[in-house]
């Protein structure tokens, strides 16, 4: 990037689009700057700019071309592990998910253009390999966390009917069972289970459809690998991963949650979700067959 003074001044001056250079010049030295190591540029600079730009209209003539142009930087690297590639793709998700809340809020793009990038992202949740959290000397990378955060803007689009909410949950729920040797310890479970609220709120699924998306997840948190097999972690971590989303989720059926400071979350979470009631006796169930040695069985079994 420019040096980081020449940005720090465009955040000084309310992200103002600076004038003395073309936006196509601009926005391609930020989307080099969303795979920089460095997490001054990568997260204070180039993404809030590109978020706050994408918030107050600047793309808007140019949304289509501009998610498109993004998602070549989910295949950047893709099977790699523990390099530093992460940042260009977990990033990439995290301000894709700003384009598609624009389109939620403006209704700026068509729905196969949409349909287009969540296949994409998709497909960059489902294989990516380097699901490190925070990255020593070089910040977050986070790619479950911002895959999870995409996947819940998607899951707010006029364009999403019940057969692609139910494809959406399958995703997730495809990455919380895959194997992996990471261990999600910095609330990717949180941002897991508030796609899958998202998802819920839209009152699309019913009961048997979410009790089908549910088995999977169930299954693997269920499974009681030999300690002395996984020492000196223990359980495995995928294992570990569908406990605790399945421990988030209840949680958040229970209490609650609300939306972000965007346009039409008001609304969304303010719908009760149809299907609560038994999806939290589900759910319940499932946390108590997970780990059987904490839990009381369920009234009137033994």
């Amino acid at each position: 990037m420019e040096s980081t003074s020449y940005w720090q001044d465009v955040m000084a001056a309310d992200y103002a689009v600076p004038g003395d250079r073309a936006l196509s010049d601009l926005t391609e030295e930020l989307v080099r700057g969303l795979a920089s190591t460095n997490p001054q540029i990568r997260d204070a600079l180039a993404y809030p700019t590109l978020a706050t730009w994408l918030e107050r209209g600047v793309y808007d003539d140019l949304l289509p071309g501009f998610g498109d142009g993004l998602c070549a930087g989910l295949s950047y690297g893709l099977g790699e592990d523990g390099t530093d590639t992460v940042f260009r793709r977990s990033f990439t998700a995290l301000t894709l998910a700003e384009v598609i809340h624009r389109d939620n809020a403006e209704f700026l793009v068509h729905d196969e253009v949409v349909m287009r990038w969540g296949d994409r992202l998709a497909t960059w949740l489902l294989r990516e390999r380097d699901l490190r959290g925070y990255v020593t000397d070089c910040g977050w990378a986070h790619a479950v966390a911002h895959g999870a955060d995409a996947i819940g803007a998607l899951a707010r689009s006029r364009h999403c009917d019940a057969g692609v909410l139910r494809a959406l949950l399958d995703v997730l729920a495809d990455r919380i069972v895959k194997e992996t040797k990471y261990r999600w310890v910095h609330e990717e479970h949180d941002r897991v289970a508030h796609a899958v609220m998202t998802i819920l709120h839209r009152n699309m699924l019913t009961s048997d459809e979410l009790e089908r998306w549910l088995k999977p997840i169930a299954a693997t948190a269920a499974q009681q690998p030999l300690m002395h097999e996984t020492l000196p972690e223990w359980p495995t971590p995928n294992v570990f991963n569908a406990r605790g989303v399945l421990h988030v989720l209840l949680s958040q059926l229970a209490i609650g949650v609300k939306g972000f400071p965007i346009p039409g979350d008001d609304e969304l979470f303010g719908r009760p979700i149809e299907a609560r009631a038994d999806l939290l006796l589900m759910v319940t169930e499932a946390v108590r067959v997970s780990q059987p040695y904490i839990y009381r069985p369920a009234p009137g079994t033994s």
